[in-house]
C-alpha cells in the first residue's frame, strides 16, 4: 500500500492558517445565533487544532447548514429531525470499547481518547449519497491513531464501528428504518490510511450531537454513510462487516461505497451533485476528488462491482 505523505498534497489543497481562521470567525458571526441552541453546553470549547496539509482550500459551508441538515436516522428521517430531535442525546459519560483481534483491547472514555493524539483542523469534501454535498471543517485525528493503542493483529483485515443506541433519546431506534444499531466498517488499509479520521469537533467547537458526537468516523473518499455517528464500539475482524446499509438496501449500497460518478445510484446518477447553499449542479469528482491519494488502495478492482 503507498501512502501519500502530507508533502505529496498539491499545494492548491492547502489552505493557508491565517484564511482559515479568518473564514472561521466570520463564519461564527454569523451562523451562532442560528444554531447556538445546537451545540452542547455541557462540553468546553475545543479550540483549534494544529494546521492539516490535507485540508481542501474550497470555502466551507456555513455552520447552519452543517448543524441543521442531517442524515442521523436515530432520531429521524428527515433531514431536518436531528437537529430537533437530537438534544436529549446522552454523551456524558461517554466510553469506547476497541475489542477483537487486537493484543490489548481496551475500554476508553472520551476524555482520554482526546488525550491520544493532538487534534487537528481538516476542510474535508463531504458527498451523500442522495446528491448532495457540503465542506466540513472538522476537528479531529487520524482512525490509525486510535487503532495502534490496540496492536491490531496480523489476521485483522477489516474494522466495524458500531454506533450508540439509546431508545429513550433516539426516536428513530423505535422504528424498523434500519437494524439497529447502526454498523458500518471499513478495510484495515483503509482506516489506518491517514485521511481517515475520528472527528470530535466542528468549526474548532464540539461536534453538535446531530453531527455524531462526542465521536464519529470521517472517511472523505467515501459517501456520508459511511461515517458512522455517535460510535461506542470498534472491532477488528478477518471478515468483512455486515454494514447497516448492506443488510437494509443491498443492490444500493455496497461495502466500499466510494464515491464514482461512473456508479449510479440504481434510483438516480451519481454524475452530478448539490453543494448545499448553492443553486446549480456541479459535476462529482472521482473518490470526491481524493482519488490521487487513495486510489492505490483499489488498485485491480473492479470499482462496478465493488461498490
Amino acid at each position: 500500500m503507498i501512502i501519500q505523505r502530507p508533502t505529496d498534497i498539491g499545494p492548491s489543497e492547502i489552505t493557508p492558517r491565517a484564511l482559515f481562521e479568518r473564514r472561521r470567525e466570520f463564519l461564527r458571526l454569523s451562523a451562532g445565533i442560528a444554531v447556538a441552541g445546537a451545540l452542547p453546553a455541557a462540553h468546553a470549547k475545543l479550540g483549534p487544532g494544529k494546521a492539516s496539509a490535507f485540508s481542501t482550500n474550497e470555502t466551507p459551508t456555513p455552520l447552519k447548514h452543517i448543524a441543521g441538515y442531517n442524515n442521523f436516522y436515530e432520531f429521524g428521517t428527515d433531514k431536518e429531525n436531528p437537529a430537533q430531535n437530537a438534544q436529549t442525546l446522552r454523551t456524558k459519560p461517554w466510553t469506547v470499547s476497541i475489542e477483537g483481534l487486537v493484543k490489548k483491547p481496551v475500554t476508553l472514555g472520551i476524555e482520554d481518547i482526546l488525550k491520544l493524539a493532538p487534534l487537528e483542523d481538516r476542510i474535508y469534501r463531504l458527498r451523500c449519497v442522495e446528491g448532495w454535498s457540503m465542506v466540513i471543517p472538522w476537528l479531529g485525528f487520524p482512525v490509525a491513531s486510535l487503532l495502534k493503542q490496540v496492536e491490531p493483529l496480523g489476521s485483522a483485515k477489516y474494522v466495524e464501528f458500531i454506533t450508540a443506541v439509546q431508545p429513550e433519546t433516539m426516536p428513530g431506534v423505535r422504528s424498523r428504518v434500519l437494524d439497529w444499531p447502526y454498523v458500518e466498517g471499513l478495510r484495515i488499509d483503509e482506516a489506518m490510511h491517514p485521511l481517515a479520521i475520528m472527528a470530535v469537533g466542528l468549526y474548532g467547537d464540539v461536534l453538535p450531537n446531530q453531527n455524531g458526537a462526542p465521536l464519529r468516523l470521517v472517511v472523505p473518499w467515501k459517501y456520508g454513510f459511511k461515517s458512522g455517528k455517535s460510535i461506542v464500539k470498534i472491532r477488528l475482524t478477518d471478515t468483512e462487516p455486515r454494514t447497516s446499509w448492506m443488510k437494509a438496501g443491498p443492490r444500493e449500497y455496497g461495502f466500499y461505497s466510494n464515491v464514482n460518478p461512473e456508479v449510479d445510484h440504481p434510483r438516480w446518477s451519481q454524475a452530478t451533485e448539490r453543494r448545499i447553499g448553492e443553486f446549480s449542479k456541479r459535476k462529482t469528482l472521482m473518490m470526491n476528488g481524493y482519488a490521487e491519494q487513495v486510489g492505490s488502495l483499489y488498485a485491480g478492482m473492479d470499482l462496478r462491482k465493488q461498490f
